[in-house]
């Protein structure tokens, strides 16, 4: 494929937006969240890259990211149907599954922040419909369902943008571990290729599930959580 026709299908399946929305650079906070890491690190949970892929991989599989995973699939596909009430549905319960006050924090803060700038930068997108009747349910806009809205309104394809959503709150997570046990980029990097299948699968774990199975089960993250609202040295708001 000549350079200018592959940088053209990027660009019509949503994959260059996409890619920038997950990106490091994107202005939504993500540096100041560890998803109670911080917490793993002080009490010796976390110790070494064998700890911190397990401990990346226990919140992808059992965590928040397990019924995130199924509540970015239910927004999209309500986005992409035109179903304002599936929409809102969907986000009601991303913003209320959430183990703790900081990791509510962290999810809520990211998808506000998110949707700001997008419609503040993507002026194309068209997302005020979804954006106003968010304000009109005074609902938050949970992280995966601001990312799962933007997403499908650019034609980004479900799987390929859950995967993407997934890799970067994981990526987030191995950072965030890379500076507090600490450990050298080499090592991040070894995780996150590691996570590579556990991505995979739990993006399509969650397109198969029905929405009865909707929910996680990690407390050993979420009393980590807790116990990080009163930690008493931290670097990270979660």
């Amino acid at each position: 494929m000549r350079q200018g026709t592959a940088i053209t299908t990027m660009i019509e399946n949503g994959l260059y937006r996409l890619m920038a929305w997950l990106s490091p650079a994107f202005p939504v906070g993500g540096f100041s969240y560890s998803h109670g890491l911080e917490a793993a690190v002080e009490a010796g949970t976390v110790t070494d890259r064998a700890s911190l892929r397990a401990y990346v991989e226990a919140a992808l599989r059992h965590g928040a990211s397990r019924s995130d995973a199924m509540l970015f699939a239910a927004a999209w596909r309500a986005v992409d149907a035109g179903d304002q009430e599936g929409f809102l549905w969907a986000a009601e319960w991303a913003a209320a599954m959430r183990g703790s006050a900081e990791l509510a924090l962290e999810c809520n803060a990211q998808g506000a922040a998110f949707l700001t700038t997008v419609a503040a930068t993507w002026l194309d997108l068209g997302i005020e419909r979804w954006r106003d009747a968010l304000q009109s349910a005074q609902q938050v806009p949970a992280y995966p369902i601001a990312v799962a809205l933007c997403a499908a309104v650019s034609g980004v394809a479900l799987r390929a943008a859950l995967i993407g959503y997934l890799q970067a709150f994981s990526s987030a997570l191995v950072t965030a571990g890379v500076k507090l046990v600490p450990l050298g980029q080499t090592d991040g990097q070894r995780v996150i290729a590691a996570l590579e299948p556990v991505v995979e699968n739990v993006a399509d774990a969650a397109l198969a599930r029905p929405l009865d199975d909707l929910g996680s089960a990690a407390p050993m993250i979420d009393l980590l959580s807790m116990r990080h609202e009163t930690q008493y040295t931290r670097l990270f708001r979660s």
